[in-house]
């Protein structure tokens, strides 16, 4: 019997609105009414780079020093204004869709008294996106990168998932 779920959150649960992740949708607009000099063309090298650093950075970094290396990339010295408007807090239902089959699904695994926990490579916000969309009290728990410090597959991300569930590690299988 199934006692516990650990469920990924990107592209399994939600995607993001415009179809990437990093950066988000609006980027490209914010940039250009700071930097009106930046080419359309120039955006695909840094967005490469930005995520360079991600995949090297060996944890999730904050959204700030992911932004610096893109804009950098772009030769633009970050100001902070611009990075609290890359930054700045959006309607979750503006930055993520929730998968059409993806309520019923849960509906299910919560009525066959399936407890479930978010484990994803994210920042410490998507418990607020998830809050926002109404799908966040399904689950026991999130396990962040940003918060926990490393990424998947890292076993300490499934290990602080198995605790949220209160069900020994052993007992979880990792798909």
């Amino acid at each position: 019997m199934i006692r516990g779920l650990l469920l990924d959150s990107g592209d399994t649960l939600i995607g993001p609105r415009g179809r990437r992740w990093n950066p988000r949708f609006d980027f490209e607009e914010v940039v250009a009414h700071h930097h009106p000099d930046v080419l359309a063309s120039q955006f695909a090298e840094a967005f490469a780079e930005g995520q360079a650093f991600m995949d090297g950075f060996g944890g999730t970094p904050s959204r700030d020093r992911y932004h610096e290396v893109v804009l950098r990339r772009l030769g633009i010295e970050p100001p902070l204004d611009l990075l609290a408007e890359l930054d700045r807090p959006l309607p979750a239902e503006l930055l993520m869709d929730v998968f059409d089959d993806v309520r019923p699904a849960l509906d299910q695994i919560r009525d066959l008294g399936v407890r479930m926990v978010v484990v994803s490579d994210n920042w410490a916000t998507l418990p607020d996106v998830y809050r926002s969309l109404g799908l966040a009290d399904y689950f026991e728990g999130f396990v962040i990168s940003e918060v926990i410090g490393c990424n998947k597959p890292d076993p300490r991300m499934y290990l602080a998932g198995s605790e949220l569930l209160g069900l020994d590690p052993p007992r979880l299988r990792v798909r």
